[in-house]
């Protein structure tokens, strides 16, 4: 009969992302999917799976799994101070920058939260709805982060001021509770020790932490894929601090928590965590959401009056205890996402999950109350991704173009200024040269200078743009501008050099400083050499339907995407990838990774289309 149980779930596992996929059912999570087909499986319908000691393993283990994966998703560089030695240009832009960072919203955001949970926990005892006050607090200041990453990748948010503010808030309703979730579990559990032993968890996660630092430096060169040595090394970190949370008296999620943390401040290949999410969200994880859903016996809780006052009563307090982020949000953002984000933070899950399973372990709640929070949490996973869908829509300063200011004004760079012009670029192109200004200023946006002198160009704003390209033929000229833009602070400075000795004794310069540069010549050379080697390309460049494009992956939807997999797949041929300074030959199960430089090939009325979407920072 186990074996029976075990594989109705893995079959469930298997059909409901098909189902989701098929009848395109986005509006609930995958993780509340399971949760309801396991109350469908379970007693509450046709008891078709039943609980034993192998199912109630694997559902631990899954626990377990999801903390360890929860940990591994917080980005630490959201917690990271400002750059205090800013540059001329991010002084510049930091006095026109909005008031309230990302960061400071968050925090003051999940202030209010404890606060606000803390205040309800104490109405919940006050009321005899639910006696224990902290536990309830523990579980409404609690939000999934998971769902909220989801959400947001959707909305291609994760790098946006908006998405940076509610990611980091929902990173803090994970790791505040867990703390919470460990104090209250070590005080009042009957095998509780001494509270400073709680540092000896902290100890070892940190010990772990600086042995295996130096372990990814030689990573590729020892890994291959019958040693998988960090998928080894991310369960040893679990079961170690597992080990070690359980053996002073604190519960073993916060182990697996802090092990999420040790792996990803490790900073892990990408490929690294692919492996472990589809270990975890494969096989061990789904057991756990399904096995949650057949624990709710819905004939039992529906039939007490308390029960049925108690749904409605968690779920107006999951809602409530974020009803003080809206003002807290609105002190940036307009009023709809204001309320989006609002919404999205009330979503609550994963973490509630945990600590309804050690509250259960502590017998602090009855079956009933589990019950009821478990219910509550899952109609918030309905509400705050539907609010937060409906509601939300671009914020002002995200609709913002890259700026691009061309220094020289002539056949090589007026061509493409016109062609970006066309996309995702505000285009401004600067020349001191009356007679170029003369020849191309009804052809594009031009602006003739009085000099080309440094702080005058500063004075100007030809230097307070996103990316300067120094196009004039005169190499020494450039060399010069492209010191100062750098010195400014302008991100990304493309200089050419048509001198080559020029180039040769201050190449190392320019590579420190981070300029970008190119020359005529080498072009050529190239194009010939490729010409050559394939000769089918010069029919490709000189198409009228057809050319070669390069893009820079900064969307971060489709990031861990295999190529097989993009939407626009049949109307472009992906060549190369440069990926971390080495061309890779890319194939159809080759997952695309932020930051990758994409050559693919196009007809030119479906190229700017696909170089926008995958260029498109989010």
């Amino acid at each position: 009969m186990n074996q029976i149980s075990l594989v109705i779930i893995l079959l469930a596992a298997l059909i409901i992302p098909l189902v989701m996929a098929r009848f395109r059912l986005t509006l609930l999570p995958t993780a509340v999917i399971e949760i309801i087909v396991g109350v469908i499986l379970g007693p509450s319908l046709f008891n078709l799976i039943h609980t034993s000691e192998t199912l109630t393993l694997l559902k631990n283990v899954g626990v377990i799994v999801l903390l360890f994966l929860s940990g591994l998703e917080i980005d630490f560089s959201l917690f990271s101070r400002k750059q205090t030695d800013l540059s001329p240009l991010q002084q510049k832009q930091a006095v026109s920058a909005p008031r309230y960072s990302a960061v400071t919203l968050a925090f003051l955001s999940y202030a209010s939260i404890a606060v606000m949970s803390i205040l309800l926990g104490f109405i919940f005892q006050l009321t005899g709805l639910f006696s224990d006050m902290w536990l309830a607090a523990i579980i409404f200041m609690t939000i999934s982060l998971g769902i909220v990453i989801a959400a947001l990748k959707e909305k291609e948010l994760l790098s946006k001021p908006f998405g940076q503010t509610v990611l980091l808030i929902s990173a803090l309703g994970e790791v505040v509770p867990m703390l919470g979730l460990t104090f209250y579990a070590s005080i009042y559990s009957p095998h509780s020790k001494s509270l400073w032993l709680l540092l000896l968890i902290l100890l070892v996660a940190a010990l772990l932490f600086w042995r295996f630092k130096a372990f990814f430096k030689f990573f590729d060169k020892i890994n291959k894929s019958t040693t998988q040595l960090d998928v080894r090394l991310a369960f040893f970190l679990i079961v170690a601090l597992v080990t070690v949370a359980e053996s002073v008296g604190a519960e073993g999620v916060l182990g697996a928590f802090l092990a999420g943390i040790v792996l990803k401040l490790l900073e892990p290949h990408e490929e690294t965590k692919v492996r472990l999410d589809s270990i975890g969200y494969g096989f061990f994880i789904p057991i756990f959401f399904i096995m949650s859903g057949v624990g709710l016996n819905l004939k039992t809780l529906l039939q007490s009056r308390e029960t049925l006052i108690l749904i409605p009563a968690f779920l107006v307090a999951y809602l409530l205890a974020k009803a003080l982020v809206y003002p807290i949000l609105r002190l940036r953002f307009k009023k709809a996402n204001a309320f989006a984000g609002t919404a999205m933070t009330s979503t609550t899950l994963t973490v509630v999950l945990a600590t309804l399973q050690v509250a259960q372990h502590l017998n602090k709640l009855t079956s009933q109350q589990s019950g009821a929070f478990l219910l509550a949490a899952i109609l918030t996973c309905v509400i705050g991704p539907l609010l937060f869908n409906r509601r939300y829509s671009d914020e002002e300063e995200d609709l913002k173009k890259t700026e691009v200011h061309f220094i020289g004004t002539n056949v090589l760079t007026v061509p493409v200024a016109q062609q970006l012009a066309k996309g995702w670029f505000q285009v401004q192109m600067y020349t001191d040269r009356q007679t170029n200004y003369s020849a191309f200023n009804s052809e594009t946006n031009v602006i003739l200078l009085e000099n080309l002198n440094a702080n005058d160009l500063v004075d100007q704003g030809v230097f307070d743009t996103d990316i300067i390209i120094l196009g004039q033929s005169n190499s020494k000229e450039n060399y010069r501008l492209a010191k100062a833009a750098k010195q400014y602070g302008v991100p990304r400075v493309i200089a050419r050099f048509e001198d080559a000795n020029i180039l040769d004794d201050r190449r190392e310069t320019l590579i420190k400083m981070g300029v970008e540069v190119y020359n005529t010549q080498d072009v050529n050379i190239s194009m010939l050499r490729a010409l050559i080697q394939s000769p089918s390309t010069i029919e490709l460049l000189s198409s009228t339907e057809a050319a070669v494009y390069e893009v820079g992956l900064r969307n971060r939807k489709y990031v861990d995407i295999q190529v097989r997999n993009l939407p626009f797949i049949d109307d472009i041929t992906i060549t190369q990838i440069y990926r971390e300074k080495r061309f890779i030959r890319p194939s159809g199960d080759t997952p695309l990774k932020l930051n990758d430089h994409i050559l693919f090939t196009s007809n030119k009325q479906d190229a700017p289309r696909i170089r926008r979407e995958l260029g498109k920072l989010n």
